[in-house]
Parts: structure tokens; C-alpha cells; sequence
């Protein structure tokens, strides 16, 4: 890897109940790199032991308030030129950051965000550019993998703190395209997931968090619509979401499918609040 990049990226990660894949991925990354953790789970081992074994890496314990103001929180603390915000359940060669800094001078720092292309995901869901191409525009570039020059990061404005989960990186590339800044995804540089994120044993806790997921992505939903959209248009878009939610809780209740009920409600609670205009709220 080349010396002077080691001086131009600092590597985020935002870690939540993670400790054993935070451990795991930082054994992967050049000691050469700074990184910054931000730890959300009020995990202090975790940060004495990361701290004690790597010189590269600053754990910072925040109370939980999403990804957006993690990350917002983390830029602040870095001095290099360029970050990259990767989830921990990335597998990623950081050789590949040398390409990343050669693009990004040849665009002349003239973008929102440059992103890999990931190898085992779902094409309907998660929307790529067309695989024989070198370099594209694109939307949005996934959150789970964003290579961003600092400077403008600061000038877009940075993310939305009102995004707890969800649609952040979909609203800071609607953002940047407003005031001429594309996001690129760059074919080969290449990336798998490897699983969750966030890693909870227990069955009970494990459900209780799905359904904060569901709450938290229709919240944002909507309020990604509203934002950029309005408010007359979004209710239009999705008053039949709501109605179709309402049959299937009821649906449901017929049947006494309990799971389904709550898994519902969960969506229902969500979209309600989000259209009455609460604060995304909902915590673990």
C-alpha cells in the first residue's frame, strides 16, 4: 500500500452489540490507517481492549442516537482528507484504497460518494450499475460501504441526524445531486457481506430488534418521501400502504399468528409516526 494514503483515509466504523465482529474486522485493516469506533452499546471493555492492542484506533463510547449522528460525530474527529464508512460485516481488500484515491483525484474531488460493487446481494433490492462498466453513476451508494472526501461531506451538509436507521445515505446523495455532486460506484473494486452487523444471541432480543428495524425503515420511509417529496404527495403514496398494513394486522388476528400481529404493528407504529411528524424515537 502506498505510504501517503495511509495519511489521507480514516476508516469509521459505528459499532452496536458487535464487540466479537469488531474485533474480527480490525485484525484485517493495515496498522498503518487510522480508525475510528464509534461504540453505541456503552461497550468501555471493548474500548480498553481495542485501544490497548492498536495504536491506529480511537474508540469513542456515544449514547445511541443512529447511524447519521455516529457518523456525524466521527467526521469531526478525523484530520485526513477522505474517510471511508464501512460496516464491520464488509469483506474488503484495503489494498483497493489506492484505487479509490486515484479516482477520486481524477474526478477532482467532484462527488458526493464512491462505492464498491458487491458481490452477493440481491439485485431487485440493492440497485448496482450495469456490471460492464468501469465506473457509473448511480442514486445512492449503499451505506454499508461509502468512500467520501471530508471536505465535501461538510459542504453537503453531512447526514441527517434525524435518520436514526435507514435512508441517511439516500438522503445525503439526493442532497449532493441537488448542487451537481454524482455518486459513483466503481465495478472493480469489489466487496461481500458476510451477515449481520449486529450480532445478538438471544432469541427474545433478536426479535424485539427486528421489529425495531421495521419500525425504524418505515419511518424513515416516509420521512425520506416527505423531505423530498411533500407532504400532500407522501400521504398519497402511502395511505395504501397503511391500509394494506391494517388488513394484514387483522388478517393476522384472525389466524391468532401473534409473530405476524406484532411484526405488523411494529410497521403500523412506525408509519404513524413518522406521518404525524414524531422524532424516529424507537430505541433497543
Amino acid at each position: 500500500m502506498n505510504k501517503n494514503i495511509s495519511k489521507k483515509i480514516t476508516v469509521i466504523l459505528i459499532a452496536y452489540k458487535s464487540e466479537k465482529l469488531i474485533n474480527a474486522f480490525v485484525k484485517k485493516i493495515p496498522n498503518n490507517i487510522k480508525v475510528i469506533i464509534i461504540e453505541n452499546s456503552n461497550n468501555l471493555l471493548l474500548k480498553r481492549k481495542i485501544e490497548k492492542k492498536y495504536k491506529n484506533i480511537k474508540v469513542y463510547i456515544k449514547k445511541n442516537e443512529g447511524v447519521s449522528a455516529s457518523i456525524n460525530y466521527a467526521v469531526k474527529k478525523i484530520k485526513t482528507e477522505f474517510f471511508l464508512q464501512i460496516s464491520p460485516d464488509i469483506k474488503f481488500d484495503y489494498m483497493d484504497l489506492n484505487k479509490f484515491i486515484g479516482i477520486a483525484k481524477k474526478l477532482d474531488n467532484k462527488f458526493s460518494a464512491l462505492g464498491p460493487r458487491f458481490l452477493n446481494v440481491n439485485n431487485k433490492s440493492h440497485k448496482q450499475i450495469n456490471k460492464n462498466l468501469k465506473i457509473g453513476s448511480i442514486n445512492s451508494i449503499h451505506g454499508s460501504f461509502m468512500f467520501i472526501n471530508k471536505k465535501k461531506f461538510k459542504e453537503i451538509g453531512g447526514f441527517d441526524n434525524n435518520f436514526f436507521l435507514y435512508f441517511e445515505e439516500t438522503d445525503y446523495c439526493k442532497r449532493a445531486s441537488n448542487v451537481g455532486l454524482k455518486a459513483y460506484q466503481i465495478n472493480e473494486i469489489k466487496v461481500k457481506t458476510e451477515g449481520r452487523s449486529v450480532l445478538i444471541k438471544n432469541k427474545k432480543e433478536k426479535k424485539e430488534l427486528n421489529n425495531i428495524l421495521i419500525w425504524h425503515f418505515i419511518w424513515s420511509k416516509y420521512y425520506y418521501s416527505k423531505k423530498n417529496h411533500g407532504s400532500l404527495i407522501s400521504v398519497v403514496i402511502f395511505i395504501p400502504i397503511l391500509l394494506r398494513i391494517i388488513i394484514k394486522i387483522l388478517f393476522y388476528k384472525v389466524f391468532n399468528n401473534k409473530i405476524k400481529i406484532v411484526k405488523y404493528k411494529s410497521r403500523l407504529n412506525g408509519l404513524l409516526s413518522s406521518m404525524v411528524g414524531k422524532r424516529s424515537s424507537l430505541r433497543p
